[in-house]
């Protein structure tokens, strides 16, 4: 073992020191992805999906002085700054798999006969797609995960069954049950009229606010 390691050129101990270790971290990410323990993010954008309405009383005289718009309307023509970090280039996986195929793609292009040069560049156009591919995979996790997350802004414009009394508006809440994303829910709502909504009433969903519908008499 010895003698090969000293056999080796500068350039090929210098790669072999870059294969190896990011190889076997690659294979442990695969391993715990396996078990279900890794989750490799990358950058993420704070989530405002909880804030629906930001009204300011600076006044006292319960009226909001200022009416902030919905966050779920800012950036509705795709410009949600989110978007920008849906490709998760630069995380700890792809990294790790640029180095590994970079530096096996190098050596056995050095030891083929090409040039260090030509070696080193070819690992870095291998490396490179490489990353992109595990990137673009990585994406397309993401968006199958987040396509079976329950996104209550999907029920506005929908027609929901009372299950619970729904009280006048600003006077309590009840339920309903809809058909959402292909799931049957139960989800708690309010009422924007004036008249209690009774069990069986159908009813048009008009907004959310947090985690709460609010609903009007069809």
């Amino acid at each position: 073992m010895q003698a090969w390691w000293e056999s080796l050129s500068q350039i090929l101990r210098i790669l072999y020191c870059i294969a190896i270790p990011s190889t076997l971290v690659l294979l442990l990410q695969m391993i715990l992805a396996m078990m279900g323990g890794h989750h490799d993010a990358g950058v993420e954008f704070s989530d405002t999906s909880g804030i629906d309405d930001l009204n300011l009383d600076l006044d006292g005289d319960g009226i909001p002085d200022i009416d902030m718009p919905e966050a779920s309307n800012i950036g509705s023509d795709g410009g949600n700054p989110a978007d920008f970090g849906t490709l998760k280039l630069l995380t700890l996986q792809t990294v790790v798999t640029f180095l590994a195929v970079f530096g096996w793609v190098s050596i056995i292009c050095i030891g083929s006969g090409l040039t260090n040069i030509a070696s080193l560049l070819v690992g870095a156009v291998c490396g490179l797609a490489m990353m992109l591919i595990v990137a673009k995979m990585v994406q397309a996790t993401a968006k199958l995960a987040e396509n079976g997350t329950l996104n209550l802004k999907n029920a506005i414009g929908e027609t929901a069954t009372v299950y619970i009394p729904i009280p006048p508006k600003n006077q309590g809440t009840g339920k309903v049950t809809m058909q959402l994303q292909g799931r049957f829910c139960e989800l708690d709502a309010v009422n924007d009229g004036e008249e209690t909504l009774a069990t069986g009433a159908q009813v048009l969903v008009s907004d959310v606010v947090g985690d709460t519908l609010v609903v009007e008499e069809c």
